[in-house]
């Protein structure tokens, strides 16, 4: 993948789209300021760069009743890294999991989960996280409100 270096249309392009990913190119190059062949060009490598991942569909998860967020910190038994792989193989299959991070501290992961409700996040527990080999600990708590979310990327924070 090769490295870039981003410049002041780079961002502009990347915030546009982190705003609305369907923008057809024509109305994102009138939006950074450029012609529709450059634009497309400076796009497409944002994407061979790896800087453009994918494009998404974001869905509400309380409209399509997963409404209850779970934040799982995870302590493991043994913290080999054949065993940090294999625990990151198993949760990184369950729908569930949205978010996976192996953090520091007296913690090793930090999970983000989805459940219809209290009985659906039970099943999740006793059927696949507490199967899990080298789980030590597991501590849940549930989030009562959402306060913030975004998948935008400060890009403004950045100096080009």
């Amino acid at each position: 993948m090769p490295s870039m270096n981003l410049d002041g249309i780079d961002r502009k392009i990347l915030a546009a789209l982190q705003a609305d990913g369907r923008l057809s190119n024509v109305e994102l190059a009138e939006h950074v300021g450029l012609s529709p062949s450059p634009c497309l060009r400076r796009v497409r490598l944002l994407e061979e760069a790896g800087i453009i991942d994918r494009y998404v569909a974001l869905v509400d998860q309380r409209s399509v009743g997963l409404p209850v967020s779970v934040f799982i910190s995870i302590k493991l038994e043994r913290q080999q890294e054949e065993d940090l792989d294999r625990f990151e193989a198993e949760v990184s299959a369950y729908p569930e999991v949205l978010e996976c991070y192996l953090m520091t501290g007296t913690q090793d992961y930090l999970l983000r989960v989805v459940v219809a409700d209290l009985a659906a996040y039970e099943r999740f527990l006793k059927t696949r996280l507490t199967r899990v080999e080298n789980v030590a600990a597991i501590e849940s708590s549930f989030a009562l409100k959402q306060v913030k979310y975004t998948n935008v990327l400060p890009l403004e924070l950045q100096t080009p």
